[in-house]
């Protein structure tokens, strides 16, 4: 405990240190830029895209980074972004990152930048809205990337400004999102030392939220397919019912978090979201398919659930004379935040919040392919609040509402925690444990 206390201290020191030299500069930068901040959020969510497609999006980011001078890389997992910023003085390698995609969601939030934009997803016409904020953190990087360049001459280190599509993953049959970029290279020429990344959340206005270790959950989608034998309605003993077999299994499935696995050790979800078949009122089908997710925070446990999740769905079929094929794909591992740059990071994050402050987070069941860049490098991920003035945050629209909202006036602690960050570890990195 009294180790732990000193090296906060003592990173604190550091982190002052580096954020009083530069203090009076970047408070102004941050100031000036606010403006332009607000116009470029306002035009993406105006002109929103989806996963993979981010063409415009990406192309006006890319512009940005270009007029600051910084060398510039796209196409990175067919839109991504990534702009290099060198210091005057060789040193450590930092990371910075925001997604850039929009979500298939038809907005009903009476904005007069609302989107009124519709596309094509998996198939279908939809809606596209920034339903969960990637708009705004498109912009604050954009606008950390300004105040920060401003300071190059008084830099020591290399500042990576990552911009990431499609982390609410590609349409079906494509690749795309963080473990694209990796695969592709992002990392290839300037490897960071560490990675950030935030994400706006119905929170207090302004508050910056994270915790160590686990703060996000593994993601798996999964899909069965239960096929039996089709026959009239009115003899279903002709043949095998898949629909009641999907039934029976949905009930079980249910039941494998809540009484087969150990919740006292870390949380387990099951959900189903689609189930599909029949084409007519008195037919019974031959086939039907099921799919959902599941989200957990343990390898052992989700590789526990994934087991029992094909044996209940083969034994539940086979005891009707169906068959049930099991199939899972990893959107997302956890989000695992390093102990020793968490630690290291909360004095930039108090100077960043200032009166909204920082505070503890619980673990959060919804997902982030965040996750695959820290299983490269150390990284830390955290929230910002952007409940709307006057609204309960008990009342605010989650991410991935129509309704959802952001409250532009904490965009600005957005983009001091950001900028604090990175000139925080040039100044004094963080000693974590280097990953292969």
């Amino acid at each position: 405990m009294l180790r732990t206390l000193l090296s906060v201290l003592l990173a604190s020191a550091f982190s002052a240190q580096a954020s009083t030299d530069l203090k009076p500069h970047t408070e102004t930068a941050i100031q000036n830029i606010q403006a332009q901040m607000l116009q470029w959020r306002r035009h993406f969510h105006q002109y929103p895209e989806l996963s993979n497609r981010e063409v415009n999006t990406a192309k006006k980011v890319a512009a940005h980074l270009k007029s600051l001078g910084l060398e510039v890389q796209t196409g990175i997992a067919h839109h991504g972004v990534l702009g290099v910023l060198k210091g005057a003085k060789p040193g450590p390698t930092v990371a910075l990152r925001a997604d850039m995609d929009a979500l298939p969601v038809t907005e009903q939030v009476d904005l007069p930048f609302a989107s009124k934009v519709r596309s094509t997803f998996n198939g279908q016409d939809v809606g596209v809205m920034h339903a969960c904020g990637h708009d705004a953190h498109t912009a604050m990087l954009m606008a950390t990337a300004s105040v920060l360049t401003e300071l190059k001459a008084q830099l020591t280190g290399t500042i990576l400004f990552v911009f990431q599509p499609a982390e609410e993953g590609p349409p079906a049959g494509e690749e795309g999102g963080a473990k694209l970029m990796l695969k592709e290279g992002v990392f290839a020429k300037y490897k960071p030392d560490a990675i950030f990344g935030l994400h706006v959340w119905p929170g207090p206005a302004g508050q910056l939220q994270v915790k160590s270790e686990g703060i996000m959950a593994a993601a798996d989608s999964f899909n069965i397919t239960v096929k039996g034998k089709q026959v009239h309605g009115s003899s279903p003993w002709r043949g095998v019912d898949p629909i009641a077999v999907t039934g029976q299994l949905i009930t079980a499935l249910h039941q494998i978090p809540a009484r087969q696995l150990d919740v006292t050790q870390a949380p387990a979800v099951l959900s189903v979201g689609q189930v599909h078949g029949g084409i007519r009122w008195n037919i019974i089908p031959d086939d039907v398919t099921l799919e959902g997710t599941i989200r957990t925070f343990d390898p052992q446990m989700r590789e526990q659930l994934l087991q029992k999740m094909q044996h209940t769905s083969e034994h539940i079929a086979t005891a009707s004379g169906a068959t049930a094929e099991f199939h899972n794909h990893s959107f997302a591992a956890v989000t695992w935040n390093d102990v020793t740059l968490t630690e290291w990071a909360m004095p930039s994050l108090h100077w960043a919040a200032g009166k909204a402050g920082v505070a503890p987070i619980k673990p959060i069941t919804a997902s982030e392919d965040f996750s695959f860049f820290q299983q490269e490098v150390p990284g830390m991920f955290f929230f910002l609040g952007i409940a709307p003035e006057n609204t309960p945050v008990e009342q605010t629209a989650p991410n991935h509402s129509p309704l959802f909202q952001v409250n532009e006036q904490a965009l600005e602690n957005g983009v001091r925690a950001l900028t604090a960050l990175a000139l925080d570890y040039l100044a004094n990195p963080a000693k974590t444990a280097k990953k292969d």
